[in-house]
């Protein structure tokens, strides 16, 4: 009598199926978390260039501390137009403002959507300095609990004191 050996030898092809759809559900994955790695380093560097920005500011109001009330109200979208660089352009301090101005306003500028602005709070002796910036997500507020000037833009915020 003659026995037919019925073992299965090498994968179907169901088997095969089944592997390729896993793997498949795994890159997808892998994908997601790429996209998602990149909008939130995208994210970070906005928030980096705004905070770097208003520090920038903070840094040129303490430097021409005699000026100090002339920063309020300063906004980006207003457009400014002084030089004070270089040994032929010697700027009084009133204009050294308005440089300043026009610096901040080129550096808001290469956020997105990006604004500045500064406000004078209820202490004359303090400035709220605002950037936003469209992050393509959730608007925040200011941060250290200051309403941000513009409520539908990511917002970064500084105070700074005479």
């Amino acid at each position: 009598m003659l026995s037919i050996s019925r073992q299965q030898h090498g994968v179907s092809l169901v088997e095969s199926m089944i592997a390729l759809l896993v793997i498949s559900i795994g890159l997808l994955g892998i994908a997601a978390l790429q996209v998602t790695s990149i909008s939130q380093n995208s994210s970070a560097f906005h928030h980096s260039q705004a905070v770097w920005a208003a520090y920038d500011m903070s840094d040129r109001i303490r430097a021409n501390s005699s000026s100090f009330a002339s920063y309020n109200g300063i906004k980006t979208s207003i457009g400014y137009s002084q030089d004070c660089t270089g040994i032929a352009n010697v700027c009084t301090s009133a204009q050294m403002v308005t440089a300043d101005a026009a610096d901040w306003e080129t550096m808001v500028g290469n956020l997105p959507s990006g604004q500045g602005q500064i406000i004078a709070q209820t202490n004359p002796s303090e400035l709220l300095i605002a950037v936003m910036w469209d992050d393509g997500g959730t608007p925040g507020g200011g941060s250290n609990g200051a309403v941000c000037p513009v409520a539908t833009l990511s917002c970064y915020t500084v105070v700074v004191a005479q």
